[in-house]
This record gives C-alpha cells, sequence and structure tokens, in this order.
C-alpha cells in the first residue's frame, strides 16, 4: 500500500434537524404571559369596583341630600304654619273689641285662612323622596286640617257673635278647635317621627349637632275646645241653659273645689318631695266636687307644668255635666313629657258662672321628673 494511498474514514455523525412546525415559545415567557393577563384582570375589576363605590357613594349623597331639603322644607312650612295659628288666635281673643265691626273681623280670619291655603298648597307640592311617604301624607293631612278649621271660623265668626245663632256657631268653631288639635297630635305622633326614624336610617345625625325636626304647637290650650270657654273668650253670648251650663240662678251657690292630685296612685303635696317618672307623659288625676247647689256643665280642669327653663306644657279636659254635690276624677295627660329635673305643677278648676269663691280651685304642686 502506498504511503499516499488515501484511507477510507467513517463519516461525520449529524444531528438530526427538527421538521419545521409552529414555533413554541419558551416556559418562561408564557408565565409572563399569564402574569400580564392575571394583572390586567385585577385592574379591570378594581376599576369596576371603584366605579360601584363612586355610583354607590353619589347615590347615597343623593338621597340623604333630598332627605335633609325635605325636613328643612317641613320644618319652615310647619313653623310658618304655627305663625297663621298665632294670628287666628289673635284675632280671636281681640274679637269681643271688634264687635261693632265684624267684617273687619271677619276679613282679617280670611286673610289667615288664605295663608293656610297657601301652606297646604306648597306642602302638597313638595316632592318627597320615598323614605317618607307617608310622612307627607300626615303631612298634608295637618295642613289640611288646620286650613278646613280656619276657612270654617271665619265663616261662622259673624252667627258667633249673634246672640240668636251663637249656640250652633260655637259649637262649630268648638268642632275646629277639635281639628286644631288632632293636626297638631298628627304632626307630633307621626310626621315628625317618621321624618326623624328616615334620617337616622340613612345614617344622618338627629338632634344636637345634626337635623333638627320642627316642633309644632298650633291649639294654645285646650280651653279653646270647650264652648263656654271659646264664647267668653270671642265675646259671644249664649242663651242661658236650664240646666245651669251658662248661668247660676239668683240665690243659688255655685262653684267647684279641688280636693286632690294624683299621678300613677301616688298623691302629690303641696309641701314638695314629689318625683314623677320621665319615662313618657303622664297623667294626672284629679279629683274635684262640684259644690254648688245647681248642676253645671263643661267645667273645665286644666294641669299646668313649668319647667325649670321656663317652658310651660299645658293639658285640660272637661266634663261636660257635674251634678250638685258630685265628685269627679279626671284622667288628664300632658301632650308630651317634661324636661327631666324640677318643675311646678300647677292644677285649676276654671271658674263656672256664678262663682264667686275661687281660694279652693287651684293647687300648686314642687315636683322632680325624674
Amino acid at each position: 500500500m502506498s504511503f499516499f494511498d488515501e484511507t477510507d474514514e467513517p463519516p461525520p455523525t449529524r444531528r438530526a434537524r427538527r421538521p419545521a412546525g409552529p414555533g413554541r415559545r419558551p416556559p418562561s415567557e408564557q408565565q409572563v404571559i399569564l402574569v400580564r393577563r392575571a394583572v390586567a384582570g385585577v385592574a379591570i375589576l378594581v376599576v369596576i369596583i371603584v366605579l360601584a363605590v363612586g355610583v354607590h357613594s353619589c347615590q347615597v349623597s343623593s338621597r340623604n341630600s333630598a332627605l335633609r331639603s325635605y325636613n328643612a322644607n317641613v320644618g319652615s312650612l310647619i313653623q310658618r304654619s304655627d305663625s297663621t295659628g298665632s294670628q287666628l288666635f289673635s284675632e280671636l281673643a281681640s274679637a269681643s273689641s271688634k264687635t261693632s265691626n265684624i267684617s273687619s273681623l271677619q276679613q282679617d280670619l280670611f286673610t289667615a285662612s288664605q295663608s293656610a291655603a297657601s301652606e297646604l298648597g306648597q306642602a302638597e307640592n313638595l316632592s318627597p323622596p320615598s323614605q317618607v311617604s307617608t310622612a307627607q301624607q300626615n303631612f298634608v293631612l295637618t295642613l289640611s286640617l288646620r286650613h278646613n278649621g280656619i276657612a270654617d271660623i271665619a265663616n261662622r265668626i259673624q252667627q258667633a257673635l249673634n246672640r240668636s245663632t251663637a249656640t250652633d256657631a260655637v259649637q262649630s268653631i268648638a268642632t275646629d278647635m277639635q281639628e286644631f288639635l288632632a293636626s297638631d297630635v298628627v304632626y307630633t305622633t307621626q310626621t315628625a317621627p317618621e321624618i326623624a326614624a328616615a334620617l337616622h336610617a340613612a345614617g344622618i345625625a338627629v338632634g344636637q349637632g345634626g337635623e333638627t325636626i320642627q316642633p309644632t304647637s298650633f291649639l294654645p290650650d285646650f280651653g279653646w275646645l270647650s264652648p263656654p270657654t271659646i264664647a267668653s273668650r270671642i265675646g259671644a253670648s249664649l242663651p242661658a241653659s236650664a240646666t245651669g251650663g251658662t248661668s247660676c240662678p239668683s240665690g243659688d251657690t255655685c262653684g267647684d273645689a279641688l280636693n286632690s292630685v294624683s299621678v300613677a296612685g301616688v298623691p302629690l303635696s303641696t309641701g314638695g318631695a314629689n318625683t314623677i317618672p320621665a319615662s313618657g307623659p303622664p297623667t294626672f288625676t284629679v279629683n274635684f266636687t262640684n259644690g254648688g247647689q245647681v248642676t253645671e256643665a263643661d267645667v273645665t280642669v286644666q294641669v299646668s307644668v313649668t319647667t325649670s327653663s321656663g317652658t310651660t306644657i299645658t293639658a285640660q279636659k272637661v266634663q261636660t255635666s257635674a251634678g250638685a254635690g258630685q265628685t269627679y276624677n279626671l284622667e288628664i295627660q300632658l301632650p308630651k313629657a317634661p324636661a327631666t329635673g324640677s318643675a311646678q305643677v300647677t292644677v285649676t278648676v276654671e271658674k263656672v258662672p256664678g262663682e264667686a269663691n275661687l281660694a279652693n280651685n287651684t293647687m300648686q304642686f314642687p315636683v322632680t321628673f325624674d
């Protein structure tokens, strides 16, 4: 063999090439894509939550603003209504001095009626939130009762000041006064608590530092519920009654005596040390006797509580018929509970026609509401 002869060498080994096909990313790149997708999903979810919270916040803010606005409108209207009531009773109290010019008095009462009609119309046009829809119905009822009463009084005042037609007219006015009392009750026990409850439910503070619920007091005192008292205050002349309701027969003794006053079965002492629970409006049991010789009609008994802050709360009840020598118990509840602390309770059996001795008609009791 020649040195230069070539020898056969095995061919170099070659790696088989993968057939061409769709490319595949490395595992690390796939993980990055998945992470990015997850982050994007979370971001979208966060945006949705933020938008939902924002929309809800706007809705809550709008709802609360509507509740506050409604409460303010009701408070403003009830204040105006009370002012109209003050005008009405001021005119009635001065009616006896205007008998020579009844048409002027009637015109003043019609003016009060127009004011009440305006207040009622504005109440009907309020747009209450759904949470106070029932309060709105009761509020409209409150102002409707007041308007109807004032309008009827304006129409009947001339008849009330005419002796021949006074009896029916004064009785009708007494019914109007009951409407005024009913308006106070509806607003105080329905409208105001319903508005307060709606505000509380919305997380809005009520009272000190929060929303104010406007109180009301249209009827000045319960004496206006009694026809004889109404006649006396407006200067009307009622025909004498055979029962002695408006006069005391000559030679007879007429009058009443206040015997005792108790609360929850506990007699009150004029000497002090009287404690009355402040858990709610107290009820006073008033015992009196007709010490006269004739049957009396419409005997009015009034309870008045004056607190240390100067606030006075009154209530009264009428005994429609009191026989001579008979003793009666009247249950008289205050329209609201007095504030805790010291107070003065005054109980009076109002004077009846022909009564000369008033020394035993009134008692006063120092009390503490606790």
